[in-house]
């Protein structure tokens, strides 16, 4: 334990924060890395109310080769806030670990709102996964309960899981565009995220997020953090720069499912549901065994997808063998459902050995979305006007990069093109260009998985050292309050209305028109 001030708080010698991970799935186990790696905060407590997941996590980030101490391990994020009421009233008798300081929400995202609701009046620094949650009714509901946590300002840290602002390439890329105003004014972006033909199927189409009426758009469930992205490159201000935010004036969008249905099922596949059943399996690109083990577990490799299959995967193969570890998996796609198998437990769980086209499934495969903004007087310098621009936004499933975003983006003065590892600059005057390769880092989404958890743990150990304000520390570390979190979602319910509705959404009568219906109710 680090040394205490006098009012209490600790100071920034030796002071780690503790931190929760709530949900031990692909996410939670993700984030408990960088944060070990890191070295800026302690795994110390997990709460999962599957055993198996619960103590993998624990096992490799908070007890180790030790058994479990009291305060580590929660069957659920309930039983944790149980836990730390009585802590704080004394009732525990000193048998209590030490205080947990930030909490990681790794749950699913409709059940995001219910947990960072109730995990607000106890002034934990949150850092939540992406989505904030599935509507925008329960965004608000969040907003609302962090924002009246707080008194004046906000005492405590909030991060959300928008990634892509924080990995090596994507901040070289703004610093070039925003700060060093390499290709003059931005007129336009073309931004791509291809999300990689099995990657697609195996999430949105078997897996957990293959259904609006369960979870939410794929627009919002994949791309909530390429929307967040294009209002950070075109609505932010420079850091270097008192210029007010540029918000849109409207959008639109077009997109559906275009793939993945039974419309477009090869006769040859006849009545068949799963792939272990299938005449044509062995040709079948989408085939279930192709993808999770000849591409992967066959490989040795247990990590993601194959542990989404089923997390007993990897303790299987490592303590029984391959072998055992391919019945297992073999298994779990073989189980299926039919006309007798209720809708509640259809919907309950992924499927991953169905037949692609007969899934369930009705989320987008091929989205467009147009973002537009006016020319507008500056707030901040009413004789300095912010440019017209326009951004345009492409999710598509099937792909051969996985993840990997692309785009161009056009100025007054040059254009530049990304992938994601290479960065272009071309300057028009001079007919040059200047090319840019980041450093690769490691984890997820171009080293943004980890770059997140640095940034935020150094927000939460900025603020509770003293050093800076919540707010100061928020800003300058993550670079993205929880008013900026909740209306790059916003953007994206108003992308989805435009898109079913087949019509124009003007920006701010729409937002000013939900703010209003939130407040009244």
């Amino acid at each position: 334990m680090a040394p205490l001030l006098d009012d209490g708080h600790q100071t920034t010698e030796e002071y780690i924060p503790r931190v929760l991970i709530i949900g031990a799935g692909s996410r939670g186990n993700g984030y408990s890395r960088a944060i070990e790696e890191s070295g800026l905060g302690i795994v110390a407590a997990v709460a999962e109310p599957i055993a198996y997941k619960r103590r993998l996590l624990g096992s490799k980030y908070i007890w180790k080769d030790r058994q479990p101490s009291p305060g580590q391990e929660f069957e659920s994020w309930q039983d944790f806030l149980q836990y730390e009421r009585s802590r704080r009233s004394g009732e525990t008798n000193g048998h209590a670990s030490p205080p947990i300081n930030a909490v990681y929400v790794c749950v699913l995202d409709e059940q995001h709102v219910e947990v960072v609701t109730a995990l607000a009046p106890f002034g934990f620094h949150i850092m939540c996964e992406k989505p904030l949650a599935t509507t925008l009714k329960d965004c608000l509901s969040i907003y609302t309960s962090l924002s009246s946590s707080s008194e004046q300002q906000p005492s405590n840290i909030f991060g959300i899981g928008h990634v892509l602002r924080y990995s090596p390439h994507n901040m070289l890329l703004r610093d070039l565009v925003l700060e060093k105003n390499v290709i003059g004014d931005v007129l336009s972006i073309e931004h791509t995220e291809p999300v990689g033909w099995w990657h697609y199927s195996h999430s949105y189409v078997r897996g957990n997020w293959r259904k609006e009426s369960s979870t939410a758009p794929s627009l919002l469930t994949k791309s909530c953090h390429d929307i967040d992205w294009l209002l950070w490159m075109m609505c932010s201000p420079p850091r270097t720069s008192p210029r007010a935010f540029h918000l849109p004036a409207f959008l639109s969008s077009t997109g559906a499912l275009t793939q993945f249905k039974k419309a477009r099922k090869p006769a040859a596949a006849g009545s068949a549901t799963n792939c272990l059943a299938c005449p044509i399996e062995n040709t079948c690109m989408y085939s279930a065994p192709k993808i999770y083990h000849e591409k992967h577990l066959a490989k040795n490799w247990t990590a993601w997808p194959v542990d989404i299959v089923n997390p007993e995967i990897e303790t299987c193969h490592r303590k029984e063998g391959p072998a055992a570890a391919k019945t297992l998996l073999m298994s779990t796609l073989a189980e299926d459902y039919d006309d007798s198998t209720s809708a509640e437990k259809r919907s309950s769980r992924p499927w991953f050995g169905r037949c692609v086209w007969e899934s369930d499934n009705d989320v987008c495969d091929d989205q467009f979305v147009t973002i537009t903004w006016e020319n507008q007087a500056d707030e901040t310098e009413p004789s300095r006007i912010l440019n017209a621009k326009t951004a345009t936004f492409h999710m598509i499933a099937g792909t051969e990069k996985q993840c990997e975003r692309r785009g161009r983006i056009y100025g007054d003065k040059g254009e530049i093109e990304y992938d994601g590892t290479t960065i272009r600059v071309h300057d028009f005057a001079t007919g040059s260009a200047e090319v840019f390769q980041p450093p690769r880092a490691k984890g997820g989404h171009g080293g943004g998985d980890d770059g997140l958890v640095r940034q935020f743990l150094q927000a939460v150990i900025a603020t509770d050292t003293r050093t800076m304000t919540a707010t100061d520390a928020q800003v300058k570390y993550l670079g993205c309050t929880l008013e900026e979190v909740v209306r790059s979602h916003a953007m994206v319910f108003a992308a989805e209305e435009a898109r079913k509705a087949r019509k124009v959404v003007e920006w701010q009568p729409w937002w000013t028109a939900q703010i209003d219906a939130a407040t009244s109710t």
